[in-house]
């Protein structure tokens, strides 16, 4: 019996703040998984009209499976979380975009008509595992020369981007960064962001290791307001001398997660639930592990296609800032001004941070705020490059659209 593929929704998304890696930053006593289960059950608190046994999987991506981030991390954290022992879970891996390949695996699932509603998301520790941490690289591809040396390390590849296009000067990526902090600090003044943050408690220990008590963590701690062209030009160049990366003009290592709902659209609507985006196509793609973050071209190229449109129809971007130079060859490519107001509105990981696997459902959420807000914009997208050579990239319809009216 031939079947009919089922309308998929973003029905709501949560994250918890985002916090700096590391013995001083705000998670450095929480579990990773504990931080999942915190907006897992922010989800079902925000939604009481979803029965927690009709959820019908938890996929929650890690990039480094190890530690607290490991044990299945989806079916652990849904235990965890309470949701019903008959509700299952697995866990995803695809570097950076574990997030959002969490959302696009269960989506066509959903669409076959296997679930009806999911939670997908996100999480990485990075203060308790570094990227990287236990894994072992086949000596084969650098002996063979399967990909170049470089391509282990993100912040090489993003100057090796830079050495493929020359015109990205460090300037022009410092002058993107400081916009990225500006348009975080304006969204956080008129409250754009704080309404899907989960606040989450935590324990505060003294740089000497001695407990001093309990904390809350409600915003996001890697944020540099104020941060201007000259304190940027200031900053060394860790990954390459004289180079035009710097921990300024690319996103951090980081703490955090993310949850969403997805789930059919007439399932949303027979209980009730919002429906604040509708999936239109996705793609993933690969170019060479040593310039990455290019990968959000192709990707975006073949989800457009996928869909039947140009980037002419895109009205709002949500393009994940791994490294600024990875934004402006995405946006030179599409022949997108640095500055236009399509991209980015709230800012991006320059300011909030980049915990690898969340990241994902961090742009989704942006997205679907910015829908409520223009119904004048029928199709938006998120895009991130991803490690070892690929991008990401999912478009959205605004169900808000007027021409939908």
């Amino acid at each position: 019996m031939p079947r009919t593929a089922r309308d998929v929704v973003f029905v709501d998304g949560v994250r918890t703040p985002f916090g700096k890696a590391g013995p001083k930053g705000i998670y450095h006593e929480t579990r990773a998984d504990d931080l999942v289960v915190k907006c897992i059950r922010e989800l079902l608190r925000r939604n009481p009209d979803l029965p927690p046994e009709r959820i019908d999987e938890v996929a929650i991506a890690a990039t480094t499976q190890i530690g607290d981030q490991g044990l299945t991390i989806g079916r652990t954290a849904g235990i965890l979380a309470g949701l019903p022992q008959s509700v299952p879970g697995y866990s995803i891996d695809r570097m950076c975009a574990g997030a959002m390949t969490a959302v696009t695996t269960t989506a066509g699932s959903i669409a076959f008509g296997a679930y009806d509603a999911v939670v997908a998301g996100g999480v990485e520790h990075m203060g308790r595992h570094p990227m990287g941490e236990g894994v072992d690289p086949n000596p084969r591809f650098v002996s063979e020369k399967l990909v170049d040396e470089s391509a282990l390390f993100m912040g090489m590849t993003a100057e090796n981007l830079h050495d493929r296009l020359p015109h990205i000067s460090k300037r022009r990526a410092d002058e993107f960064a400081v916009r990225s902090q500006e348009k975080a600090a304006k969204a956080y003044a008129n409250g754009k962001i704080q309404q899907d943050l989960v606040p989450i408690s935590v324990r505060r220990t003294s740089p000497e290791g001695g407990e001093t008590g309990w904390g809350l963590a409600t915003a996001d701690e890697p944020m540099r307001p104020g941060t201007t062209l000259e304190n940027l030009a200031t900053l060394k160049t860790p990954f390459r001398p004289h180079g035009r990366v710097t921990a300024g003009n690319s996103a951090g290592l980081n703490d955090g997660a993310t949850a969403s709902l997805i789930a059919s659209e007439d399932f949303a609507r027979e209980l009730g639930l919002p429906v604040r985006m509708r999936l239109v196509s996705f793609a993933f793609a690969g170019v060479e592990p040593e310039v990455m973050g290019y990968g959000p071209v192709p990707a975006t190229k073949k989800a457009l296609a996928k869909a039947g449109l140009s980037i002419e129809d895109i009205g709002l971007f949500e393009i994940n800032e791994a490294f600024a130079v990875q934004v402006l060859s995405f946006l030179d490519h599409y022949g997108i001004a640095d500055d236009d107001e399509r991209v980015n509105q709230y800012g991006g990981a320059i300011a909030y941070g980049h915990p690898l696997a969340s990241s994902g459902v961090r742009l989704m959420t942006q997205l679907a705020r910015q829908f409520e807000e223009r119904p004048e914009v029928r199709y938006g997208i998120t895009t991130m490059c991803i490690g070892f050579g690929m991008g990401g990239t999912v478009i959205w319809e605004n169900p808000h659209f007027e021409g939908n009216k």
